[in-house]
């Protein structure tokens, strides 16, 4: 009792109660949950657990086996190549309006603006962009306006398969890319200018300045920005469900994984994708660590 009265077990004591709340919920609405659902994914369960049996690995083994759930992987390819064609002109950008240019402040803003609309509104813009209607199964919209004022022929945009994923893919990158862009130029912004004063008087053209100062001192956030590539490009939902509602070809993980809970009502499958879903963001990162490691 004497030690809680002084300082150290007052510090400790207001550290915990401090900590109480936030750990409590933390338990109560990730882990215990997070618990459940790997208990879930071993099951056949209803959407209510009314009656469920326990069936091993069968829901696992559906997942990679089934071609409809396959499909949705090779659909993550899409986003992860746009994913790092985002990165590399965000980088690109980034260094040129690092640079001194004119109305560079505001050129940031432009770009960043699209990362600060709802993502809802951006789905509908683009959607009515590329075909207007229903927004799928028609050739009208303002892309083909464009195209068929120059006599082109107009195109389905998003009712044909492969193209309908690209076209989204571009959608994506409009959106996001100002978000790294912001990351790249606060990581080229935090590095002494006397490294780039000292490159510049030996004679370092922009390429040389940019391989051997600006590439190696951004090195982790650009590690973390190919990580945060990788988990988006799996778990994308918003811009294909809302654009497509994952037709053509165009579902998604995420898309597939919310129809079989709750369309489908099939939650001991849908639990056991979303802890695949878990499972390939951990191997991706700690694969992405391993590579990039640091040399001592």
């Amino acid at each position: 009792m004497q030690w809680l009265k002084g300082y150290t077990g007052q510090k400790y004591t207001t550290t915990l109660l401090f900590l109480l709340i936030p750990v409590v919920l933390l338990i109560l609405f990730t882990v215990i949950p997070a618990i459940n659902m790997g208990i879930y994914s071993f099951q056949k369960r209803d959407q209510l657990g009314v009656s469920w049996e326990w069936v091993g690995f069968d829901n696992y083994v559906r997942i990679f086996t089934d071609g409809a759930y396959l499909q949705t992987f090779a659909n993550s390819i899409y986003y992860l190549i746009g994913s790092f064609v985002q990165q590399a002109f965000a980088l690109l950008i980034a260094s040129v309006l690092c640079s001194k240019i004119k109305f560079g402040n505001a050129f940031k803003g432009i770009l960043f603006f699209p990362y600060m609309m709802n993502g809802v509104a951006v789905s509908l813009i683009f959607r009515r962009f590329f075909q207007k209607g229903d927004g799928v199964t028609n050739t009208d919209g303002t892309l083909n306006s464009i195209i068929t004022l120059f006599g082109g022929d107009p195109v389905k945009f998003l009712s044909t398969e492969g193209l309908v994923n690209i076209c989204l893919v571009f959608v994506s990158i409009w959106r996001y890319i100002g978000f790294d862009l912001v990351m790249f130029i606060g990581a080229i912004q935090s590095v002494s200018p006397d490294i780039y004063e000292a490159a510049e008087l030996d004679g370092a053209n922009r390429f040389q300045v940019f391989r051997y100062i600006i590439a190696p001192s951004i090195r982790p956030i650009i590690l973390l920005q190919m990580i945060l590539a990788v988990k988006g490009a799996i778990s994308v939902y918003e811009i294909p469900f809302i654009i497509t509602g994952g037709r053509f070809g165009s579902s998604t993980f995420v898309i597939q994984t919310t129809e079989t809970a709750f369309k489908f009502h099939k939650v001991g499958l849908a639990s056991a994708m979303a802890v695949v879903l878990f499972l390939i963001i951990v191997v991706v990162t700690i694969i992405q660590k391993l590579v990039f490691k640091e040399d001592k």
